[in-house]
């Protein structure tokens, strides 16, 4: 009986990778005949765990989503991760979900081992999080989730959106993404007045129900990679100083070395390529064109270029000549 039980939790793990088994693959797995399997499978069913079958040579077995939520198993790495996960949003991640994630926790931590108690405490005690420059807002999870639903189902969105001043506008638009960037939330949206894409922070949203009438998705700006063009239009809208810069070296060699965030590369010919980038401040973009590694050249602002002149005298000053 011991055999069996353990045999059923380790079919029951398979069966949780959210894919899909032939039957001779777990026979094989679990070192049993395809009879076995057929009946472990029925066991499984009768504990509640609603297992789909699909027959023939392509068909195997996979858990389907039930109407209740049966026991899961985890291993000992994804128990730590999702202890640690729920303890990040416990934390405020998320507005409105740090009490269920407490609850959570709590359930949890309960029936972990001792063994795995010991590596979250560890985790918890000796790793300190930075805190971010400025306070994040918290994203309202009931906002979140209305927005992933309506890129799900394809329907627009009508909504309140508030500036950086607070002043509040009426929106329209078509959503295609939600992304997670620099510790807050955007919704990459076509924006149906201004026919254009746009990226909106969700903690300023304040969705108006019912949704729109569903309409058929475009193609993805920046080529799909929406993450890209999150992280540069974030970027470039809060640049206080912006520059173009001619660099000596193949665009792909200099796109490998700038973040997203940081600007965008444009090829020239094979040896030189324009970078639009900017920053908050003078003395990041200096950075920004330090660390480069390659030879650029620099045609303006005129406060820029005074300021690297001053940091070419300041460089110089620092390693005299013998």
């Amino acid at each position: 009986m011991l055999e069996t039980s353990a045999r059923l939790l380790r079919l029951l793990s398979l069966l949780q990778t959210a894919r899909e088994w032939p039957g001779a693959e777990l026979a094989e797995r679990l070192g049993v005949s395809g009879r076995t399997v057929r009946n472990d499978i029925d066991r499984l069913r009768e504990l509640g765990y609603p297992v789909d079958a699909a027959r023939g040579p392509a068909g195997g077995y996979r858990l389907a989503a039930g109407t209740a939520m049966p026991p899961l198993l985890l291993d000992d790495e994804e128990a730590v991760a999702v202890t640690i996960a729920l303890r990040t949003v416990a934390q405020g991640a998320l507005s409105g979900m740090e009490e269920t994630s407490l609850q959570a926790l709590a359930k949890l931590e309960q029936v972990l081992p001792a063994r795995l108690r010991r590596r979250v405490k560890t985790l918890q005690t000796y790793t300190v999080p930075v805190p971010p420059d400025r306070p994040q807002p918290a994203v309202d999870t009931e906002v979140l989730t209305t927005l992933t639903a309506a890129c799900r189902d394809h329907e627009r969105l009508r909504f309140d959106y508030r500036d950086h001043k607070g002043s509040a506008t009426r929106r329209t638009a078509e959503p295609h993404r939600v992304v997670s960037w620099g510790r807050r939330w955007y919704l990459v949206a076509w924006d149906v007045e201004r026919g254009d894409w746009r990226t909106f922070r969700v903690d300023r949203i304040e969705p108006r129900t019912p949704t729109g009438p569903r309409f058929t998705p475009r193609a993805l700006p920046n080529g799909g990679d929406v993450a890209a063009y999150v992280a540069r239009n974030v970027s470039a809208a809060a640049w206080s100083h912006r520059a173009r810069v001619t660099v000596h070296a193949p665009a792909d060699a200099v796109a490998e070395r700038i973040n997203p965030a940081v600007g965008v590369v444009e090829a020239v010919d094979d040896t030189s390529c324009l970078l639009d980038t900017g920053a908050d401040s003078l003395d990041t973009l200096g950075v920004y064109l330090g660390m480069l590694g390659y030879d650029f050249d620099v045609t303006g602002p005129p406060e820029l270029l005074a300021h690297l002149r001053e940091l070419a005298r300041r460089y110089g000053r620092s390693t005299p000549t013998r």
